[in-house]
């Protein structure tokens, strides 16, 4: 088992492009890090320079206690699993996992127990003897987990394994390669675009843009305190809502928000020495979707927050209801009780949880603290 290491790790190609820009990061042994952002980020460019797949411009990964920049990939005793799964479509599944075994020139009976116990894990005994043509998208994601195990690999690097198949069944894949990593107590390193994968997979998550980690922490710290807006606008499903508000204080000292006609005061629970520099400003008021809503009792608990709005589109999600709402200039999402009975057109009071609200920079996007 090994942690991994990269120190001051670029990608850069040959015409200036830079994919990756400075990424630090420390993996534990036996941790489970996603590396999440959205599609050109640089992500999938990390792990095959983790691989050996990809060279590194500068910088240094280490594996276990080896530098790993100069050796060939089959030397770093990593697994990698693909989106395409990159089964051989003229061996059975047998074969497709034993090959790397036998191009090891591992004994025979060994080669066997490890498909064996593999195939066990992965519940598919039954599908040895098939081609890959005859497996549905699951069986062959499983396969190809499979022919990552047997090698008892240090690392497995997965690069967003799940995105070829449905949603039912991504879900419950998700859950196999969680037990997965659980059984097997190895270092896993997961990439995908998906922010719900990697807010219930990973121990921690590392997020980025444009090549560079904008933050890394615990699926829960990243949810509950993004450090700027993309990652709060990333992290969450309806995204956060944000809405320009101008920071004012009365003749009291107390400080409250004005976005358009209504005002939201500021609680202790958020104020800051930095907040102040502020004053008189506008700045960028977050707020999640699961923190607005119209119902009577949380109207009456934050009296002094309420927005007033027309919906413009009502969705019913089975349990609960989207409400898309016209805010001035301003458009939320609000994430409401399927017993609301606010429609298309209805003008309706939103009340605003201001203790769960996020204040960024107008300007950087930044969160203030």
């Amino acid at each position: 088992m090994a942690g991994i290491k990269l120190q001051n790790v670029y990608k850069i190609y040959s015409d200036g492009f830079t994919a990756v820009d400075n990424f630090n990061l420390d993996i534990t042994d036996k941790e489970f890090i996603v590396l999440v952002g959205p599609s050109g980020c640089g992500k999938s460019t990390t792990l095959r320079m983790i691989a050996g797949l990809e060279e590194i411009s500068k910088g240094e990964i280490t594996i276990g206690d080896r530098v790993v920049n100069k050796i060939p990939p089959k030397d770093r005793n990593i697994a990698m699993v693909f989106q395409s799964y990159a089964l051989y479509p003229n061996k059975n599944v047998y074969k497709n996992m034993a090959f790397s075994l036998e191009l090891h020139k591992m004994p025979k009976e060994e080669i066997r127990e490890r498909v064996m116990n593999a195939a066990k894990i992965l519940d598919i005994e039954h599908l040895l003897d098939r081609k890959p043509r005859a497996l549905s998208g699951g069986q062959r994601q499983r396969v190809a987990l499979g022919r990552a195990m047997v090698r008892n690999p240090d690392v497995f690097l997965l690069d967003e394994p799940l995105s070829n198949l449905d949603a039912k069944l991504r879900a419950a894949m998700r859950t196999e390669i969680i037990k997965l990593h659980h059984d097997l107590g190895t270092t896993f390193i997961y990439v995908t675009h998906d922010q719900t994968e990697a807010m219930t997979m990973g121990d921690r998550i590392v997020v980025m843009r444009d090549g560079v980690v904008q933050q890394v922490d615990t699926p829960q710290r990243i949810y509950a305190h993004p450090v700027n807006m993309f990652v709060a606008g990333f992290i969450g499903s309806p995204q956060m809502n944000f809405i320009a508000a101008t920071l004012i204080q009365k003749n009291d000292g107390s400080l409250f928000l004005n976005p358009g006609e209504n005002t939201i005061p500021v609680p202790e629970s958020i104020k800051s020495e930095a907040l102040k520099s502020y004053i008189g400003k506008q700045i960028i008021v977050g707020i999640r979707p699961e923190d607005i809503s119209d119902n009577s009792t949380a109207i009456s608990e934050h009296k002094n927050s309420v927005l007033n709005g027309l919906v413009e589109v009502r969705e019913l999600m089975g349990s609960e209801a989207y409400l898309y709402i016209k805010y001035g200039s301003e458009r939320l999402i609000a994430r409401v009780d399927k017993s609301s009975t606010a429609k298309a057109d209805d003008t309706v009071t939103l009340a605003v949880d201001e203790n769960k609200m996020h204040l960024f920079d107008k300007e950087t996007g930044v969160r203030i603290e």
